[in-house]
């Protein structure tokens, strides 16, 4: 009869696993992460390095500091049509004042990546305590550098970076929601539509009133303040918009257009340019009835899908920021790679609620980033020249934009009318990751 040996125990001979990282080691490979990606940025914007492509930071050499010039002599650039802007972009433009020991296009982007820091530490500071999730402070720390340097040669960082402070203070702040959300309007218009799902009557009378404030104080300061609307208005169809892929294709059958550079961007010139400009419109404001729609119907007390009372999570007001964000993006008759930094900081504020469900949205929104490098400046030639790489690059980058558009859209719609999961979320640790669960929902007050 052959004996065994003695046995021993699993912990006597195997080894110990590895220990879980703690949420302070997590943190410090975040911030490790974050602080090396943006060097890399600071290492292209200050030419250490070269990215092969045009030279992305010429509109901070060139155009932002003829701007600086004209802004500091009291006027704005009205006879300028690529100034484009609101009044309040001014103060961007002007920034680089308060570091007079540096050239401007320098002290510009050293502001920039301060305010890329900012939002970064915004969202590492909102991904704490219960119902929060460091997925947001992730989303951005990776969406931003895939941008590479065109993040810090555009003033639209510091936009964003006042668009999340006033997302993340909806919640328990909306007087100072509201006037971040007014002030960034005058940044650059675009934040107005952070309000699509905001219910406090309180936030909407605090960004109406700073906008107003705003505009009027400039209105009476500097000529010229509201000179950017004509020039916004007559913009054409920009070679990298959803609309661009009908004029690139009918290239490519014999279309005799042309690309000029035109009220500061690359647009198409030529028969039925304009016909396709007035389809993007025609999108734009059938997306609006859309969210004026689901407003209508997804309001608090009414009965949803289910059949059951609607209530608004807290994750819904930022969702339909997103939600609103994309939509206007995606329509427009532009869509310049800056842009794109809007929407990864709008997607990480979504993130950062546990249970919002946007996670596959934002990383589909980070990938598009990545896209958009190689589209913009690496290939660039290539789609101004409608060649079939720049073709392939522009389906890609656009599919994923419109594929994030869907997902957001669809899942504000299930978080709302549909019900979405009304039971409570699991503790935190408790299985599954953080977008899977839903979070506590709740009916915000109006006033």
């Amino acid at each position: 009869m052959q004996t065994k040996g003695p046995t021993h125990p699993p912990s006597a001979t195997a080894p110990a696993p590895d220990p879980a990282p703690t949420p302070a080691a997590a943190t410090w490979a975040l911030w490790a992460l974050w602080l090396a990606s943006r060097a890399v940025l600071l290492l292209l914007v200050f030419k250490v390095w070269v990215m092969p492509g045009p030279d992305v930071t010429s509109d901070v050499h060139v155009t932002y500091q003829n701007w600086y010039r004209v802004l500091s002599e009291g006027t704005f650039p009205q006879t300028d049509i690529t100034w484009q802007y609101p009044p309040a972009a001014a103060l961007a433009i002007l920034s680089p004042a308060v570091l007079p020991w540096l050239e401007y296009a320098h002290a510009f982007f050293v502001l920039a990546f301060l305010a890329d820091a900012a939002g970064f530490a915004l969202l590492l500071r909102a991904g704490r305590g219960s119902g929060r999730s460091r997925h947001g402070a992730w989303v951005w720390t990776a969406g931003v550098p895939l941008l590479g340097p065109t993040v810090y040669a555009r003033y639209d960082v510091m936009v964003t970076v006042v668009a999340v402070g006033g997302l993340l203070a909806l919640a328990r702040r909306p007087r100072l929601a509201g006037a971040l959300i007014g002030f960034g309007a005058m940044l650059k218009v675009w934040p107005a539509l952070l309000l699509a799902g905001v219910l406090r009557r309180t936030t909407w009378v605090w960004t109406v009133v700073t906008a107003a404030v705003v505009a009027a104080a400039f209105a009476l300061a500097m000529p010229g303040a509201f000179a950017f609307l004509t020039f916004q208005r007559d913009r054409g169809t920009e070679v990298e918009s959803l609309g661009a892929l009908v004029l690139h294709v009918a290239r490519q059958y014999g279309w005799q257009g042309q690309v000029l550079l035109n009220y500061g961007s690359m647009e198409f010139i030529g028969p039925h340019v304009e016909t396709v400009s007035r389809g993007a419109m025609v999108l734009t404001v059938a997306v609006f009835g859309w969210l004026l729609f689901w407003r209508w119907r997804a309001r608090p007390g009414a009965l949803g899908a289910s059949s059951e009372r609607i209530v608004w999570g807290p994750a819904v007001p930022a969702l339909a920021a997103l939600v609103a964000v994309l939509m206007f993006t995606v329509t427009s008759r532009v869509i310049s790679p800056q842009y794109l930094v809007w929407l990864v900081g709008v997607a990480a504020v979504c993130v950062t609620f546990r249970g919002s469900g946007v996670g596959p949205a934002a990383w589909v929104l980070v990938a598009a980033s990545g896209v958009t490098l190689v589209e913009f400046p690496l290939y660039f030639g290539d789609v101004v020249s409608s060649t079939p790489l720049g073709l392939v690059l522009l389906f890609l980058r656009n599919g994923l934009l419109v594929a994030a558009t869907l997902m957001a859209a669809d899942r504000l719609w299930e978080l709302t009318v549909g019900g979405g999961d009304r039971s409570a979320p699991a503790p935190e640790g408790a299985g599954g990751s953080d977008d899977d669960r839903e979070p506590p929902r709740e009916s915000l007050p109006t006033g």
